[in-house]
């Protein structure tokens, strides 16, 4: 039988907002952390016309409890002081100074909450001359250099299709968190987790920052291609796209006889990788010629029966009906109590002892107040009072 989650008896208190921050804590709500979202009274961005939650907020907050607070009053304060005492992580996504502002300085919490980790996300880090400028993810995609290799000549620069400098930086957050918890076992102190849009997504540049450390270019848009095989990338079939990564001589000679065309392993033009790459428009001309009289089913099944890397390039409806993505439990469905069944993508990290779980739909605005308050230790006096002052929403 399965152990419980590996986050499990941990609790969060999540200050963030919009993606980064809440993708961060719901990883860590997915592998059983305890996260308690503190929502503001004045009700939650990206909210439709009848102030209910939206695919942008409840693709990134299941697993969570939510309580709705006025962090500028003194109350909404005092109650996020009282669920730091028994918190293990803290995090927010504030602008850089914000947190201070609100009297949450994390020097001071640090000092009374020796254990407590405390993971900053920001879009720009806590120093340098931009610390001070609002991050969003198209900024971070535009100045990591993400976008200048996203695209082609043709486009330009292109925006990735998902917020991936958000995405990235709420992966890179809960990764220092797991860390920094793994660093307090032997320690017994906790520490500031610091991850920045900017830096996460420079991050994972690997051989596009790598190419220009060692060659001195300045890489473009990568277009569709592998800059460094052929034929790699995505082509054109009868009814759609797919993707072929012949990456090594092998592989080509596969291809061609997949074609059809043996012929090609003998012309001078494609009889090297380097030649490959430089005749790569001929080659993919050639290529397309081919795959136009089949459907790219058909080309899926003959490549991968011949040890040909390639899979079909699939709309998002077409995702959710893989087989795979079915079997690997990537489609899950929670029953949500205002918008009847919702569904959701899966666990993308499957452990086998300790594994992840979905067992809670994103929260209802303030959806858990009263209790969170009560697990704190507020009495029914004190959760009223706070009510009235306007500290708490409750529904």
């Amino acid at each position: 039988m399965s152990g419980a989650p590996p986050l499990a008896g941990l609790r969060v208190v999540d200050l963030t907002r919009y993606l980064a921050g809440p993708f961060c804590t719901q990883l860590l709500a997915d592998y059983g952390a305890d996260v308690v979202r503190v929502d503001s009274v004045r009700g939650r961005e990206f909210a439709d016309a009848e102030g209910r939650d939206t695919y942008f907020f409840l693709t990134a907050n299941r697993g969570k409890r939510s309580i709705a607070l006025d962090l500028r009053s003194a109350g909404g304060r005092r109650i996020v002081e009282r669920l730091l005492e028994g918190a293990d992580v803290l995090v927010e996504n504030f602008r850089p100074g914000v947190l201070e502002a609100l009297g949450l300085d994390p020097q001071r919490l640090r000092t009374q909450h020796p254990r407590l980790v405390i993971a900053r996300i920001s879009g720009f880090g806590s120093t340098g001359p931009y610390r001070d400028r609002p991050g969003f993810d198209q900024i971070a995609q535009g100045m990591s250099g993400l976008m200048a290799l996203t695209g082609t000549v043709e486009s330009g620069p292109t925006r990735s299709g998902i917020a991936i400098s958000d995405v990235l930086g709420g992966m890179f957050a809960a990764q220092g968190i797991a860390w920094a918890l793994l660093a307090r076992e032997r320690t017994g102190q906790g520490q500031v987790v610091e991850a920045s849009l900017l830096e996460a997504s420079l991050g994972v540049l690997t051989w596009g920052a790598g190419r220009f450390f060692e060659r001195g270019e300045n890489p473009g848009p990568a277009g569709q291609h592998h800059p460094l095989s052929s034929p790699y990338g995505r082509f054109r079939a009868r009814d759609g796209y797919l993707n072929i990564a012949a990456g090594n001589d092998a592989m080509w000679r596969k291809v061609a006889d997949v074609l059809g065309h043996p012929e090609w392993c003998g012309d001078l033009r494609f009889a090297t990788p380097a030649r490959r790459v430089r005749a790569r428009d001929a080659l993919t001309a050639e290529i397309e010629r081919v795959l136009a009289g089949r459907d790219v089913a058909d080309w899926v099944t003959a490549f991968n029966d011949a040890g040909v890397p390639c899979g079909p390039v699939l709309s998002i409806e077409e995702v959710f009906r893989d087989p795979q993505v079915l079997a690997r439990d990537m489609l899950v469905e929670m029953a949500h109590p205002t918008l009847g069944t919702i569904r959701g993508t899966g666990l993308p990290v499957k452990l086998s002892e300790s594994p992840g779980r979905i067992d809670r739909p994103p929260p209802l605005h303030g959806e858990h107040g009263a209790e969170i308050l009560r697990e704190a230790g507020f009495d029914s006096e004190a959760i009223d009072a706070l009510r009235a002052a306007g500290a708490v929403k409750l529904p």
